[in-house]
C-alpha cells in the first residue's frame, strides 16, 4: 500500500510565548524538528503541551515567538501552513451523520484528491472497519472515530502529521497499528509529532524528545542517548517532572 509519498518538510519553532491573562501557558521555548522525524513531546497535565501544538497548527495564535513549517510562518501565513499540516485532538470530531466511507469521500474531495477508492477501501480493511464503513459515525465509539481521522490524515497526505494524545480510546491491536503507521509515514519523509502521557510508546516509535513542564522546556534528547544514560523514558520524566 503506497499512502504516503516522498515528502521534505521541517518544522522550526522560536522563542515561543502564550499567555492568558496572568497565566504564562508556554513560557519562550525553541525546538526544530527534522524531515521524516518523529518527535515526541512531553509533559505532565497542564505543561503547556496542547497549547503550544495548537499553535503550531494555526489554531491559536502566540503572545510572541514564531513557528515557520517549510520556512511558512504559520502566524503571517496561516492559510499557507495549513495546507501542509494535519491535526488530530484528543477528541476526535467528525461529522456525526456522514457514514465512515462519505467522511473519507468528503476529506478526499476537499483535498483534490483523484480516485481514492481503493485507498480508502485499503484504509478500511487496515484499522479493521470495513464492516462498518457505511454506518454513520454517531455510531462509532471514541476509539474508532480516532482511527477514521487518522486514515483521512493518511489519506491527505500532509507534510506534518501533529497528534494530540493519538491512542486515547485505542484498543491494543489499534495501538500497534499505529505505531507500525507511524514508522512507516515517518520512513517516507512525513515530519510526526506527538504529544502523548504513553512514555513507553514515546520510546518505542520517537527518534527525539522533549518535556515541558509548566509552560518551560526542562530536557530533551535523542532516545538512543536517554537510554544509554538512564533506565529508560519513564526514569528520564520522573527525574525532570517529580
Amino acid at each position: 500500500m503506497n499512502w504516503i509519498g516522498p515528502i521534505v518538510n521541517v518544522l522550526k519553532v522560536s522563542n515561543l510565548v502564550k499567555k492568558f491573562g496572568n497565566l504564562v501557558a508556554v513560557d519562550d521555548i525553541s525546538f526544530e524538528v527534522g524531515n521524516g522525524e518523529v518527535f515526541g513531546f512531553l509533559g505532565p497535565n497542564g505543561a503547556g503541551k496542547t497549547t503550544t501544538i495548537k499553535i503550531i497548527a494555526g489554531l491559536l495564535k502566540p503572545t510572541a515567538g514564531s513557528v515557520f513549517i517549510n520556512d511558512i510562518d504559520v502566524i503571517k501565513n496561516p492559510i499557507e501552513a495549513k495546507k501542509l499540516v494535519a491535526y488530530i485532538p484528543d477528541e476526535p470530531f467528525v461529522y456525526p451523520y456522514l457514514t465512515a466511507r462519505e467522511f473519507l469521500y468528503f476529506i478526499s474531495e476537499v483535498y483534490g484528491i483523484r480516485n481514492p477508492d481503493k485507498e480508502i477501501d485499503e484504509l478500511f480493511e487496515y484499522f479493521s472497519l470495513t464492516d462498518r464503513a457505511d454506518e454513520i459515525l454517531a455510531t462509532y465509539s471514541h476509539g474508532m472515530k480516532q482511527k477514521i481521522l487518522i486514515a483521512g490524515v493518511i489519506l491527505r497526505k500532509p507534510k506534518i502529521m501533529l497528534f494530540d494524545e493519538p491512542t486515547v480510546g485505542l484498543d491494543p491491536m489499534s495501538v500497534r497499528k499505529f505505531r507500525e503507521l507511524i514508522k512507516k509515514v515517518s520512513a517516507n519523509g512525513t515530519t510526526v509529532f506527538i504529544c502523548t502521557h504513553i512514555l513507553e510508546m514515546a520510546q518505542k516509535i520517537c527518534e527525539r524528545v522533549c518535556v515541558i513542564n509548566r509552560g518551560k522546556i526542562i530536557g530533551e534528547g535523542k532516545i538512543s542517548d536517554i537510554i544509554r544514560n538512564n533506565k529508560d523514558l519513564e526514569d528520564f520524566f520522573f527525574n525532570l517532572t517529580e
